[in-house]
Order: C-alpha cells, then sequence, then structure tokens
C-alpha cells in the first residue's frame, strides 16, 4: 500500500473502526493488529469502557497514520 493519507490507509482506518487491529492486518503488521485487537478487548472487558475507547481509537488513528519504511 502506498503512504499517509492513500486509500489504503483510509480503507484501513476504516476497518480499524469496526473491529480495532483489523487495519493493521489489512497493511501487512500482524504483530501489531493482534496487540491492538487484544489489547482493546481486554480494556473493553476490564473497565468500564473509557480507555477502552482511547485503544479503539488509538488503533484506528495507527493505521491511518501508517507510513512504510522507504528501502
Amino acid at each position: 500500500m502506498s503512504g499517509q493519507g492513500s486509500g489504503g490507509n483510509v480503507l484501513s482506518a476504516l476497518c480499524s473502526f469496526f473491529i480495532p487491529g483489523l487495519g493493521q492486518l489489512l497493511q501487512g503488521r500482524l504483530g501489531m493488529a493482534i496487540l491492538m485487537h487484544f489489547l482493546a478487548w481486554v480494556v473493553w472487558i476490564g473497565t468500564v469502557g473509557l480507555f477502552g475507547w482511547v485503544i479503539h481509537l488509538w488503533s484506528i488513528i495507527d493505521a491511518a497514520r501508517f507510513k512504510p519504511r522507504q528501502e
């Protein structure tokens, strides 16, 4: 996928909006996808929900701002 602001990043951010970590998975970042998904579920279940939104938003913003390394 292309860099920041590309259609791929917009699609990834939208996917992360519905399922935390899905956008990172679309970008090929399996480790970060697992971390985001697991962390979001643990925080959603373990707290009242406020911090769950923080992790969820972090997942969306991370997917939207991702920029692959230039080799």
